[in-house]
Formats: structure tokens, sequence, C-alpha cells
């Protein structure tokens, strides 16, 4: 037999000590005890016995809603999977060799490309989150940002079986995606109708917070129509239910269910200071995430309407300034020029009221409502300009369809999850950053999707594309538009300039386009 390194020898000899010790200490106080007088032990009262339980009478409300609770958390737990997720993303060992301009320019993650020894190797990570299972044979719901990036998922369900999961469909916009498990008669939990909650209705989260599989927490419905809070994309929708149900890292795409174990929304994401929960979890409204999953299960992606105006919430302090009575609907802030709005009339400080008949009671609700249209829908707004009604017809086109000067292009967001690719244009201070000569001209990969074409292809941010399939490209639309143009199921031709010399590079076409 091996030695014990003189580690385990001196763990094992202090282990062996402190119970010597405490045997030691015990036997003195057996001694002792043994030694006193009988005198002394006898005069020792004995213990007055605890007092008696509550009867269950006097209880009755408590003990029923704690079997209401165990039967509802008997019932959704089943339906309620474990998401792990294997990706794929780059080193950032270079990134600290940047200029603190240039990380301010491209943000965080962009100095791999600058590595000294030109290309790191990609690296495995994995994540976990949550999903629900929304029918018996085997769709389950779950976030997209717990899936992005994705080249492996496999999904755990409560008896502990493990199955291997296909995306069926993803929308970044609404933060959502639907997963497939082959199988029948799962358990599955069903819809609840979201516009039907209350301030104060009982609700409890399940997911797998923190890694601790299976967890269930409740709360109250703390708020309801929360608008969106992300910075990044005015154009993702609000509506969001909050709840001081628990929610931690690890929630993400389990359920909000109500006392009759409906899903009434998908947990996504908290608010908080340190990172942990602090009382206010936020779920996305069934309202919102039915009709997203129906689209992606039929058609594998979802394509938004757009009108193409800002808007914002008609309040009691601005309402008299735009001649309405009473502090609802959506008041438009903004018009893009040649956009479906700006082609229908609309203006900046119109108050739009109803839609297609439908009372808008705020902007949230109307960009809700508008995003789940799809694109080639006529609608028809009720608006109030300078104190008088008008209705006005829109035409909706597809959300992406433009570029920023307000080009038709390929719809942007399917690009970027088609390819995997970000793409901006070539500017006087990129071609600087990169050190790129005159003579090259076309779009800046700005971000490549873990385990996308792009990706395998072995493209990075700071690369440009200066042809697609032997045709020069001059701006990040005309590669949208060409990539765009490429056939179902078909593979791009990419000339790439990088580390100052072109190299052709092959975008194979995704499974499943």
């Amino acid at each position: 037999m091996k030695d014990a390194t003189p580690t385990n020898w001196k763990k094992t000899i202090t282990r062996v000590a402190v119970s010597a010790v405490a045997i030691a200490a015990l036997a003195a106080v057996v001694t002792y005890e043994t030694a006193k007088p009988m005198s002394a032990r006898a005069s020792v009262a004995a213990p007055a016995p605890a007092a008696a339980a509550l009867d269950d009478n006097s209880v009755a409300p408590l003990l029923s809603l704690d079997h209401a609770m165990e039967t509802l958390a008997a019932r959704v737990t089943p339906a309620i999977v474990n998401v792990a997720v294997t990706s794929k993303t780059k080193a950032d060992t270079a990134e600290q060799q940047m200029p603190d301009d240039m990380q301010q320019f491209f943000g965080p993650g962009f100095g791999q490309f600058f590595g000294p020894r030109g290309r790191p190797q990609p690296q495995i990570e994995h994540g976990i989150g949550s999903g629900v299972i929304i029918s018996p044979d085997g769709y389950i719901v779950t976030n997209n940002h717990v899936i992005d990036g994705a080249v492996d998922i496999r999904v755990t369900m409560s008896n502990r079986k493990t199955m291997k999961a296909t995306l069926v469909g993803a929308d970044p916009l609404t933060d959502l995606a639907v997963l497939k498990v082959d199988g029948g008669s799962l358990p599955s939990i069903p819809w609840g109708d979201s516009t039907a909650l209350h301030p104060g209705q009982t609700v409890l989260a399940f997911g797998n917070p923190l890694g601790f599989r299976f967890t269930v927490t409740r709360g109250i419905v703390s708020a309801l129509n929360r608008p969106n809070p992300f910075s990044d994309n005015a154009r993702k929708p609000g509506e969001f239910i909050q709840t001081d149900a628990a929610i931690n890292p690890g929630n993400s795409g389990g359920p909000l269910v109500d006392a009759r174990g409906e899903v009434v929304g998908i947990n996504t994401f908290l608010v908080s200071s340190s990172g942990a929960f602090s009382g206010m979890g936020f779920a996305i409204p069934t309202q919102i995430v039915k009709p997203t999953a129906d689209t992606l299960i039929r058609d594998g992606k979802v394509t938004h309407g757009y009108m193409g105006i800002g808007i914002s919430d008609v309040t009691p302090e601005n309402e008299k300034f735009f001649n309405v009575s009473d502090a609802t609907g959506a008041v438009v802030t903004q018009v893009e020029a040649d956009s479906p709005a700006a082609k229908a009339g609309l203006k900046v400080g119109d108050v739009i009221t109803k839609l297609d008949g439908q009372k808008v009671s705020d902007a949230g609700e109307l960009q809700v409502e508008v995003g789940q249209k799809g694109p080639g829908t006529t609608i028809k707004l009720e608006v109030i300009r300078d104190g008088k009604n008008t209705t006005i017809p829109v035409t909706l086109e597809a959300m992406g369809s433009r570029d920023k000067e307000g080009n038709e292009v390929g719809e942007n967001e399917h690009d970027k999850i088609h390819w995997g690719l970000g793409l901006a244009d070539m500017t006087p201070d990129l071609r600087q950053q990169l050190q790129a000569p005159g003579f090259v001209h076309g779009a800046v990969i700005e971000q490549v999707q873990p385990g996308s074409s792009a990706d395998n292809a072995g493209l990075q941010r700071g690369d440009v594309i200066v042809q697609v399939d032997r045709h020069d490209v001059q701006s990040a639309a005309d590669v949208q538009r060409a990539l765009g143009s490429v056939p179902k199921g078909k593979d791009a031709l990419i000339l790439v300039w990088s580390n100052g010399g072109n190299t052709f590079r092959v975008l194979h076409a995704p499974e499943g386009s």
C-alpha cells in the first residue's frame, strides 16, 4: 500500500487529536457526575414536559394553505427541467494588452483579436438554467439567454432522467426559446392568462437557482406591466410581471405559476445591487410567451412587425399638452424617416388611443401588440391630434428590415442568428483602430455568436468582410443583403481582411436552415 502524503497524515492526526481531547473531556465529566453524592444528584429536578402542540382545529386555515401549496408543487415540479448548456467562447487573454481607449470603443472581449499568437483557441463553457414542459410530446419553453450560443443542450427532469434537447427556435427580442425532446406522455402544465393577474395574487416560482435543482419559492404578484429596463434595445417589449417570489441566477427560463398551477410567466431576470435576490424578480407574461412559443414551434423563428416610431406614456403631468381627457394611450415621440409610420402620416405629438378598435392603455401595451403582428399586416390606429380624433391605417414592415440610413436590408436579427454575425460599417475611427489600409472596404465584424457558422469559419471581431460570393461589398448593409440572399441550405464564400492580409472563408449553412 502506498504511503499517505504528509498533508494527509497531518489532517488525520488533527482529526484524531481532536477526537481524543473530546473523549478525555467527556470521561472527566462522567467521572465527576459519578463521584457526586447521591443526595446532590437526587436534588436535580427532572425537566417539565414541553407544552402541547396546537390542535388542528385552531390552525386549520394554515394547514389547509400548506396542503394546497404541497399539492400545487407536486403537480408542477415534474414538468420542470434543468437546462444544461455547453457553449464555445473565445479566450480574452490579450484584452489587457489593448489600449484603454480601444477597449472602450469595442467593448470587453475585443482584445482577443490582438493576441500575441494571433487567434486564440475557443474555450468551452457550461451553464445551467431552467425550463418548463408545455406539451406531452416534449416542447419546452426557456429563455433565449439560457441557450444562446449553445452547441449542446441537455435537460434533466425531476425523476433524474436526462435527455438531449434540440433547439426549435429562439427570439432574442423577447428573450424566449423553445426546445424539443423526444418522448410522449411527458408531464406538462397548461398556460394561464397573465392579463387576469392582480397585484397581491399568490404565485410560485419554479427552477434551479444557483444549481439547487427543482426549487420552488412562494410570493405574490408585486406589480404588473413593468416597462422594458434594457438600454441595449428600446424595441424589446416590457409588460413584465414583478414578484417577490425568490428568483436567483439559474431560475431563468422556469415558470411563474398561479394557484391553479398554470403558467402565467417565464422568470427572466432580477433587479439587485448584489446580484442575488433582493425581493424584485421579473417574469415575461404569457400574453407575450404563448404567441411567441406557438410561432417558434410553427415556423422556427419570429418576425416582428415594425412601425418606426418612438413612444412614451401619456401621464397626468403631460396630458393637458396633448388635449386628452385622461392619462391613457401612447404619445409618439419620434417618427423614423421613410418608415411605415412616416408613410402613413403619423406625427410627433400624436396620441394613439386604440389599436384595431382595442383601447391602448400605455406605450408598453402598444409595443407588445404591434410586435406580435406580422410584417404586411395593416393595423388601424385611432389617434388624437390637436384635440381631434382621426383613424390612420399603417402597414407594418419586418423589424430590422432597414439600416440606420433607412435603406431596406435583410432582416438583421435573422441574419445574426442565421450566420452568427454582428456587423458595423467601416469608419475612420475603426480604420485607425484596426490599422486597415485605405484600400480595404467592407463591413467590420463586431460580434461572432459562439457555435455559429461564422465561429466555425474562424471569424473574429475586427475582421473585415470585403467580398461575399466573389462580389465586392462596401458596407454592413451590403453584407447583410448578400448573405440574406443566399439560398436556404447553401454555403457562402466570403473574402476577409485580417492581420494585414486577405483570406477566403466558407460560411456553411447552419443545420435546419
